[in-house]
């Protein structure tokens, strides 16, 4: 028998343990902010906002009933706070960045030993280009890739926190996927055709 601890530590915190919600804190931030950098992209505004999530997160941490996960309950909050300072400075639009502790997709690591001028302009040129057409997919197909590939949510889990089947969230990702490939394949045609 698997026991959740988030279901644990969130009872413990509405009984008023302050360690076990700082527990969670602990064990979020760092996805927190992911998140939240992906559409605010000026790091003060990110660790501002990353408090503020918490916060509201503690104020209504009554209210919270478990009907889903505690992450995808946190992740709705954090969501809400980033539109609401987009749109406090005039931009609603979500600017969906790639960017996860390794980089842009992996791709911004230290060159191999091996890595010649060409292969680390192609590689830029690659990641600059994965980049844009990430951000040119439609609101609900980024979400859903981003959510999958760069912090490895089940379908279940993305379609929780999009409120959609993970039927809709398969379909939004197989489409994402196949217009990104659509923008990359001439970049990858002269690197033997492989797809990310």
């Amino acid at each position: 028998m698997t026991v959740d601890t988030d279901a644990l530590l969130v009872r413990e915190a509405q009984a008023g343990s302050r360690a076990a919600f700082d527990m969670l804190v602990l064990k979020y931030q760092r996805r927190v902010e992911r998140l939240l950098s992906r559409s605010v992209h000026d790091s003060a505004d990110v660790a501002d906002l990353t408090q503020e999530t918490f916060l509201a997160a503690y104020r209504a941490l009554p209210a919270f009933r478990g009907e889903s996960a505690f992450y995808t309950w946190l992740y709705r909050i954090a969501i809400n706070a980033a539109k609401r300072h987009l749109g406090q400075r005039g931009r609603l639009k979500l600017v969906q960045a790639v960017d996860d502790d390794e980089g842009t997709f992996g791709t911004d690591r230290a060159p191999s030993d091996d890595a010649t001028p060409e292969t680390l302009l192609a590689s830029r040129q690659l990641a600059r280009e994965l980049d844009e057409a990430v951000e040119s997919l439609a609101e609900e197909q980024r979400r859903a890739l981003l959510l999958r590939e760069v912090d490895g949510l089940s379908y279940d889990e993305i379609g929780d926190l999009m409120a959609c089947p993970p039927g809709t969230v398969r379909s939004r990702i197989f489409r994402a996927r196949e217009a990104v490939a659509a923008r990359l394949r001439p970049l990858l045609e002269g690197r033997g055709g492989r797809r990310w």
